[in-house]
């Protein structure tokens, strides 16, 4: 797919839009006033594979952890405002790599403020509009185009004012109404956008909206940032949005194929599959891996598999790219496909 061209943006070293590779955002949930805890969520975030970190400042004293936070984070750090103007300022003084404002929480005079002590230390601005922070000139048109208008209008006060490096969200708890005014936005300018639906609900109902919403986007090259909005531990959005980049090809790591078994199985496939699965999570090399119930799904099918395995009744095979080359019972084929790929994967990052 050919990405929407925009402007590159700076968060404390990691690039977003342009050619850059997408950069996988989540938030703490932990009282930022609460250095330690807050610093360790950060540290589990990271190590999932989140590259930018969001938190909350929502008084005096958060804004003085803030600093103490920054200093001790693997990765920059946005700072999330709402209604308090003069947190975004005390956050810039903390060292916040970017702000996270929502306008419509906020007055005119306030947006100046923000917009030239940002442009005065280099700090971007994403600008946030949902459903509930439409600007007044606004409510009297449809919720998609009044997200979009106002979004358009908050984008150009803030360059007026000399704030240009700018990254744009447009949200709804709605996955229509956000891929409308996200698809409708991103016409005619050059704001890197950040994706995401928001309020998207628990695991299973993030993970649906968010690989539609999120995934459709990026699908017509829209998207240069996202966070996958899920209520609970922020460590759970993580795999949902490499998942959905891997899914798409803007990822590298592995792909598991498993069929969804059924009486010709011998073997607990999805015990199988998890196992497998659990292993290579973290390996960043572009494999298909296949975990077949049957001879019937088996190297045929997934012949476009890299490495695989197949059950029988008793015993299946272990093959690679439809070729098989090893049969043995059904319980040791797990193991040995494993230590197939941590071969294979091994050589393919020597020769790189």
């Amino acid at each position: 797919m050919e990405r929407r061209k925009t402007r590159v943006v700076d968060v404390g070293g990691v690039k977003i839009g342009g050619n850059h590779p997408i950069v996988i955002q989540s938030m703490t949930n932990t009282s930022s006033s609460d250095v330690k805890s807050t610093v360790a969520q950060i540290k589990r975030l990271v190590e999932a594979g989140c590259q930018l970190v969001r938190v909350t400042v929502p008084d005096k004293e958060a804004a003085q952890c803030l600093k103490q936070i920054r200093g001790l984070s693997p990765v920059p750090l946005i700072a999330d405002i709402h209604f308090d103007p003069p947190m975004a300022l005390a956050a810039l003084e903390a060292g916040a790599d970017k702000l996270r404002i929502n306008p419509g929480t906020m007055g005119e005079k306030a947006l100046k403020d923000i917009a030239l002590a940002a442009s005065s230390k280099k700090v971007p601005v994403r600008i946030g509009v949902n459903s509930g922070s439409i600007h007044r000139k606004y409510r009297h048109l449809s919720r998609v185009d009044a997200l979009v208008q106002s979004a358009l209008y908050y984008c150009q006060a803030m360059e007026s004012m000399g704030c240009t490096d700018l990254v744009v969200s447009l949200k709804s708890s709605s996955v229509e109404e956000t891929f409308l005014a996200t698809e409708q936005f991103a016409r005619g300018n050059d704001y890197p956008i950040h994706l995401g639906v928001t309020e998207a609900g628990t695991l299973q109902s993030s993970t649906i909206k968010s690989s539609i919403g999120i995934g459709s986007l990026l699908l017509q090259g829209i998207g240069d940032t996202l966070r996958v909005s899920v209520t609970g531990p922020p460590e759970t959005e993580i795999p949902i949005a490499l998942g959905i980049l891997r899914a798409l090809n803007l990822r590298k790591g592995v792909d598991i194929i498993s069929c969804p078994t059924c009486g010709r199985s011998g073997y607990d496939v999805a015990k199988a599959a998890r196992e497998v699965d659990e292993h290579l999570s973290g390996v960043e090399v572009d494999l298909r891996i296949a975990v077949m119930g049957c001879v019937v799904n088996g190297p045929g099918e997934a012949k476009h598999a890299d490495y695989g395995i197949a059950f029988g009744p008793k015993e299946g095979v272990l093959f690679e790219k439809g070729i098989v080359i090893n049969k043995l019972p059904n319980e040791e084929l797990p193991k040995a496909l494993i230590q197939l790929i941590d071969l294979g994967c091994y050589t393919e990052r020597s020769e790189v």
